[in-house]
């Protein structure tokens, strides 16, 4: 059987025949006139000069030995100080080299994370694993073959271009292999078969990738030394194709791969940028610090999310609907703090030039403003400064007298839109803060929190079979819910803004819809899911004709759902478009699919078929399956004539179609209308909502539609709870709040719920109604307080005989420490009415 590590040890073969060359057949062959000269020897670059204008130097070649010679001659005197430079390359790293390390190392993590899963779904063929390793070793033999070949036929032709390539091609070559083989015996992790465990420390030879390595080596020197568009990408497109074929082949994992490859471009970059001749052509190579001083300007600064639950929502949207935003997208939040930054700033200018400026509006931005004002001077100046800042400490006592609803999937929930926390009948707690840090472009937040829940009974045996036959799952044993004390991760990730973009990574929260109290596509409702996220946060134009779609945002992601049995492990990614073709008309398209999970294989193929694939399901296989496909669609409206004061929205949802829009009587819906304030009373507003999934069909679907699939029986659920619509499956409601605006902290609302859940369903139907209270009171500065009062009353006869009430009572104290991230004092007064804090 050949040795699949045989093309890379050719290179090492090369190379010493190229030493043996440059010291034994020195002066054998009559030299060029373009001779190279080394960037370490301009003493020897004047020599040469001078000699070469002679006219005798015309007739007789000089013998003094040229650059490619002296790297010929000395290539194990450079292969060593390679080396050292490359094991002391940490100790020269700049600040700036974060921008590339950061993302890197949480790619790589990502990967580690998911090594074991990715490789163990690829296929095991015989014929596929053999042809995959046909292709990696052919290809990085056509690279070293490309090298020898350039080295020995600049040679034979005199042409120091190409022997200077085919020597750095090489050296880079070596010197990669002896970092990777280094790292192998010191990390020693297993190789992805047979167990697919990839351990480390355990005598394997996995990690790093040292095809990956020297091939990214060779095909960056050839590509810098001659820099095309064609020879650019044939070079690199080979290093790809070795690098995916090592995965293919069950060689190597991912992150084998990825850091393999890293390895060999830096490498390449070291010896090209120490040995390479300029006179004789190529491309310059900076590092990234040189190029951000060449560029002579920050890239820009960090930023984070806003909470979905933070009071900025309610007050940005408040002044939207008195049309002073118009930059808003309502259907895809969350916005960064940036982003809120500049639709405040936007409204203030409308506020100043409005004529007898409207109290309500003023004093929402004023406190907008005092939130977001170091965002938009940190945004202005560019700075590489690190911030820090302490986002808020809050607890959080509910008391709940009476048995709740605590499952939506099936039942209900007495308490929505609450990231998942768990709650039941007596007392409950949750202790928690939030922050974050920004460096550059970079940035961090965490928020956790000290979750505490008694007790309860678990179902009985006539409610746990109906749950096995309403879901097609198996009967679970009567487990009762234990007392619930747990310290719990919310939104965390770290992130990096790149000009109008966001790419984050870690548990994130998501709401698609342009509704108040229900998402049907991704809400709060559950815990965060752990996703890789990309987001555009600047709203940018097509060009040409399709100007007329207006501003538009995009986001999507890539997660993976945590607490489901059947299947364990789904993966659920999506991706949403908004665009407004007018300031009053905000529209948007999204998809998920789930896919994934134990019986559906996550090859590349299936990923790829995932986000192509539009046509039925029904007649594939698990290994070609698309996954469950949900498409959306929402639009926000103000109406004419009274656009200041009234909008409707709706927003939708189709099980399996591309858009509701295809198939309205197939499609979920949750309509709208926001009255922002009444004649008279401006301080008064009404919103009233109602979410529909109980089917028009000439059949009854039994729940198994919308959030339910043959094979995902616990489809968008993360740890037992949807992240889409509270509504849960077949259910219709009507929701309803007026709040009373005092200023822009201070409010006051009362809402209403009622819900209803089809019989052909539940046995019997259900019916909830809850009344509710809330007020939150900024009482300092940098102290909240907020209360909730709520009563439910819900009858189901498949759960209980009799009508069951429950009251819920919330008190919260929240700790909001304004001005801890600044970094220099800045000057007080209101932001409206002070010009100089008014235009950062």
């Amino acid at each position: 059987m050949a040795d699949p590590r045989a093309p890379v040890k050719l290179a090492v073969f090369f190379m010493l025949g190229a030493q043996f060359l440059g010291t034994s057949c020195y002066g054998c062959l009559p030299e060029p006139q373009n001779r190279g000269v080394s960037m370490d020897e301009p003493a020897a670059k004047e020599n040469t000069q001078q000699k070469t204008d002679s006219p005798a130097s015309q007739i007789y070649p000089d013998p003094v030995p040229m650059v490619e010679n002296r790297l010929e001659r000395q290539l194990l005197k450079n292969l060593a100080e390679d080396q050292k430079a490359i094991w002391s390359s940490p100790a020269r790293l700049r600040v700036e080299d974060a921008d590339w390390l950061l993302p890197l190392g949480a790619v790589t993590g990502g990967m580690l994370a998911t090594d074991a899963d990715y490789s163990k779904h690829l296929s095991a063929s015989p014929k596929t694993i053999k042809y995959a390793n046909e292709v990696s070793n052919y290809g990085i033999g056509s690279l070293v073959g490309v090298g020898g070949g350039l080295y020995l036929l600049g040679r034979a032709t005199h042409d120091d271009h190409k022997r200077e390539t085919g020597l750095l091609a090489g050296e880079a070559a070596i010197d990669s292999f002896a970092a990777v083989y280094a790292l192998k015996f010191a990390l020693g992790r297993e190789r992805p078969r047979p167990n697919y465990q990839g351990r480390f420390g355990q005598g394997g030879d996995s990690f790093p990738s040292e095809h990956a390595a020297a091939a990214w080596s060779i095909a960056s020197i050839i590509a810098h030394e001659y820099p095309g568009p064609l020879t650019t990408f044939l070079a690199y497109g080979m290093a790809t194709a070795v690098t995916a074929s090592r995965i293919r082949a069950k060689e190597h994992f991912p992150s084998d791969v990825l850091i393999g490859s890293a390895i060999g471009w830096y490498v390449a970059q070291r010896v090209y940028r120490k040995r390479h001749d300029p006179t004789l052509g190529g491309a310059t190579w900076e590092t990234y610090a040189e190029y951000r001083d060449s560029a002579g300007k920050s890239p820009g600064t960090g930023t984070v999310y806003v909470q979905l639950d933070s009071w900025v929502y309610r007050a940005i949207e408040r002044l939207a609907a008195m049309g002073y935003v118009n930059e808003d997208f309502l259907g895809m939040r969350p916005w960064t703090r940036v982003e809120c930054a500049h639709l405040v700033q936007d409204a203030g200018d409308k506020i100043r030039g409005e004529e007898g400026e409207s109290s309500s509006a003023s004093a929402l931005y004023d406190e907008l403003w005092r939130e977001f004002e170091t965002d938009l001077e940190a945004e202005d100046n560019r700075s590489d400064e690190g911030l820090f800042h302490l986002e808020s400490i809050y607890a959080r006592a509910t008391q709940i007298s009476g048995i709740p609803l605590n499952d939506s999937y099936h039942f209900g929930q007495t308490l929505i839109n609450n990231y998942g926390r768990a709650y039941r009948e007596g007392f409950n707690s949750y202790d928690g803060f939030s922050g974050w840090a920004t460096k550059g472009r970079f940035s961090i937040y965490v928020r956790g929190e000290y979750q505490h829940a008694p007790s309860a009974p678990g179902y009985p045996s006539y409610v746990r079979n109906k749950i096995a036959q309403l879901d097609f799952t198996p009967v679970q044993p009567e487990t009762p819910f234990a007392t619930t004390n747990q310290f719990r991760l919310l939104d965390t990730y770290i992130g990096a803004k790149a000009g109008g973009s966001f790419f984050a990574f870690g548990k994130q929260s998501l709401w698609w819809g342009p509704a108040e109290g229900s998402a049907l596509t991704f809400s709060n409702n559950a815990e965060p899911i752990y996703m890789f996220r990309a987001s555009r946060v600047t709203p940018f134009s097509l060009p040409s004709i399709f100007h007329w779609l207006g501003p538009m945002k995009w986001d999507v992601f890539f997660g993976k759902l945590s607490g489901n049995h059947f299947p364990p492990r789904p993966m659920l990614h999506g991706e949403k478009i908004s665009f407004k073709p007018t300031r009053n008309l905000e529209v948007g398209f999204s998809r998920t699919v789930e896919i994934g999970g134990v019986g559906r294989p996550l090859t590349i193929g299936a990923i790829w078929r995932s986000y192509v694939s539009v046509t039925s399901s029904v007649n594939e296989t698990p290994s070609t399956d698309p996954g469950k496909r949900t498409g959306g669609f929402d639009f926000s409206y103000k109406l004419p004539f009274v656009r200041d004061w009234l909008s409707i929205y709706t927003d939708s949802l189709a099980d399996d179609d591309p858009s509701p829009l295809a198939a309205p009587r197939r499609a979920g819906v949750n309509p709208g209308i926001c009255l922002a304030r009444f004649p008279k009373i401006p301080k008064l507003d009404l919103r009233v909502e109602g979410v529909n999934t109980n089917l028009v069909t000439p059949r009854s679907t039994a729940g198994h539609f919308i959030y339910w699939d043959s094979f995902y029986h616990e489809l968008y659920t993360n740890r037992n709870n949807l992240i889409g619509s509270y509504i849960g499956r077949e259910g219709t409601g009507i929701q309803a709040w007026s709040t009373y605006w005092f200023n822009a902290r201070n409010t006051v609302q009362v809402g209403y719920r009622h819900v209803k859940v089809a019989t052909d369903f539940i046995p019997g139907g259900e019916t909830m109604n809850d009344g509710s209270v809330k007020v939150d009171w900024l009482v300092h500065k940098d102290f909240a307080v907020s209360a909730y009062v709520q009563y439910e009353k819900w009858f189901a006869p498949f759960l209980s005989p009799k009508p069951q009430s429950n009251w819920t009572s919330t008190f919260e104290i929240n700790f909001r420490p304004h001005g801890w991230n600044l970094p220099h004092q800045r000057q007080q007064g209101s932001a409206l009415h002070v010009d100089e804090a008014a235009t950062p």
